[in-house]
């Protein structure tokens, strides 16, 4: 999913956060400094129905507005690549370390 509120915000004329933050709470919706420079900057991990709905409301668009469901095909149950991620499991043609004797991580007391 895609996390949408600035695009939106910007469509309505609302250029920074601050903006949509003082809409925000004119419409009974008290968001933090910090929590609505995560909103305005990054997907929020969740978003509590009753705040979507007044966001909703402010920007004049439905939640499918603001969540977007990305493109890419999905699989349930299968792990999705991100930049910078390692692939599982061995690479083709790397080098197989084999396990060393155990090392003392703490110097004895």
């Amino acid at each position: 999913m895609r996390w949408e509120l600035r695009r939106r915000a910007v469509e309505r004329g609302l250029a920074t956060s601050a903006e949509v933050r003082r809409r925000l709470a004119a419409a009974g919706l008290r968001v933090s400094v910090g929590k609505m420079s995560a909103l305005w900057s990054a997907t929020p991990v969740s978003i509590r129905l009753d705040d979507l709905e007044v966001m909703c409301a402010v920007l004049g668009c439905e939640p499918s507005d603001l969540l977007v469901r990305d493109t890419a095909p999905h699989v349930a149950g299968a792990a999705v690549a991100r930049p910078g991620m390692q692939p599982a499991g061995p690479v083709p043609g790397a080098a197989v370390r084999e396990p060393g004797p155990l090392r003392r991580l703490a110097p004895p007391l």
